[in-house]
This record gives structure tokens, C-alpha cells and sequence, in this order.
């Protein structure tokens, strides 16, 4: 795949599904910043085999809940690339509990990593996008944005924030060409998902209508394809992956 001249960056990109969605935008040959807040070791590996795809590929350690460490990550990538053309807010944690059982600490921390640094990232992104009026900022929510999850309040409420951060943004930065997208994965096949017992996984798949979870690659093809300029007309959308639960 020849190289696109367009740079995505996409955050918490060190493993689970910011990492395939890193590999599946080198192999489709946009240029790559690969983003970290601890493992550097292991964010380092996903550069080199991005960069393996023949694109340029810069890794940048930084906390997205803090608004300087965004910044400061925004003018590398200018300073490296000139231009910034896809913003993939990927990052996030989970922090589950029953809602009696739940500290305020853990509610907020879930909201600060999950919704807070979307916020940040977008907003010093457009600054850059609205330079060269076009753009595309994909959001990753989730299932439980749109139906809600026992024992994940806190999880829930950042990634309903998601979609609902989504919609106001399209509509914001439309008029620039800046198109804004959410995917909502559903239960994927992730480090997360391989603590369950066997038990578990067969009840989940029986709720899901494709009866199998989810990959990966699923969540990244996706992503990639509200990236590039195949879905110019789509803005304000949130995309459900997740093998007919939503329906």
C-alpha cells in the first residue's frame, strides 16, 4: 500500500485495539503517531512494525488527562510532520465496581481517561485541522455508552459522554470539513476479555446474534475506514461493531 501523505495519531496506541488500529492505518499507509502513557518498551515494538509497512512513524510518551502533556504532544507532531489529519481517541481504563461499592476516585479517574482526554486531544487537534479545513476524529465508546452495564457506572457514563462529545463536535466543525465519528465496540477479544472464565464467554456470545465475540481487526477496519476519505459524507455517526447486540 503506497504511503497516503496523511498522519494519524491515535492514543493509548501500545496494545489491545489502539494497537491494531495503529498497525491496520500504517498498513494503509498513513504515517503513524504512536501514543503512550507508561509502556514505552512495548509502544517502541508497535512503532517498528508500523514502520515495517514502509510509513513514518513517530512514538510520543503522554498523559492525555493533562492538557500541557497534549499540547506538548500536538506540537512534536507538527514539528515531525507538518500536519495532523486523524485523531483517533482510543485511550481509556475500567475501574468496575457496583455503584454502593464504587469511591468517587474511581468514577472520576474512569471519566478523566476515558472523556477528559478525548476533550483534550480534540480540542488542540481542530486547532490544526481547521488550518487545512478537513479532518477526521473517530471516537472509540462502547456497547455500554448506548445500553448501559451493571458494575460499570463509571465505565458507561464516560463513553455515553463519548457519543454525545461526538455529535456536538460534527455539528461544531462541519462547516470545516472536520468530520467527527464514534465506533462502539462490543465485547471484543482483548487481555480484558481473557480473564473470563469459559462459562462467561459462552453466556456472552449466546446475547450476541453473530454468537462469537469480536476481534481486533474488527474494531480497526472500521476505524480506518471512517479515516480515510471513502466516508467523506459521514460525520456525527456512532457505529456500533459489535455482532448484532444493538439491534
Amino acid at each position: 500500500m503506497p504511503r497516503l501523505d496523511k498522519v494519524a495519531l491515535v492514543t493509548g496506541s501500545s496494545k489491545g485495539i489502539g494497537r491494531a488500529i495503529a498497525i491496520k492505518l500504517a498498513k494503509d499507509g498513513f504515517d503513524l503517531v504512536i501514543n503512550y502513557r507508561s509502556n514505552g518498551d512495548v509502544a517502541r515494538e508497535v512503532g517498528l512494525l508500523c514502520e515495517s509497512f514502509g510509513v513514518k512513524v513517530l512514538v510520543v510518551k503522554a498523559d492525555v488527562t493533562r492538557p500541557d502533556e497534549v499540547e506538548a504532544m500536538m506540537s512534536q507532531v507538527i514539528e515531525e510532520f507538518g500536519k495532523l489529519d486523524v485523531l483517533v481517541n482510543n485511550a481509556g481504563i475500567t475501574k468496575d465496581s457496583l455503584v454502593l461499592r464504587m469511591s468517587l476516585e474511581d468514577f472520576t479517574q474512569v471519566v478523566d481517561a476515558n472523556l477528559n482526554s478525548a476533550f483534550n486531544c480534540s480540542k488542540e487537534a481542530v486547532k490544526y485541522m481547521m488550518k487545512k479545513r478537513s479532518g477526521s476524529i473517530v471516537n472509540i465508546t462502547s456497547i455500554v455508552g448506548l445500553r448501559g452495564n451493571a458494575g460499570q457506572v463509571n465505565y458507561s457514563a464516560s463513553k455515553a459522554g463519548l457519543i454525545g462529545m461526538t455529535k456536538s463536535l460534527a455539528k461544531e466543525f462541519a462547516s470545516r470539513s472536520i468530520r467527527v465519528n464514534a465506533v462502539a465496540p462490543g465485547f471484543i477479544e482483548t487481555d480484558m476479555t481473557g480473564k473470563l472464565k469459559d462459562d462467561v464467554i459462552e453466556e456472552l456470545k449466546k446475547s450476541i446474534p453473530l454468537k462469537r465475540l469480536g476481534n481486533v481487526e474488527d474494531i480497526a477496519n472500521m476505524v480506518s475506514f471512517l479515516a480515510k476519505d471513502d466516508s467523506s459524507y459521514i460525520t456525527g455517526q456512532v457505529i456500533s461493531v459489535d455482532g448484532g447486540m444493538n439491534i
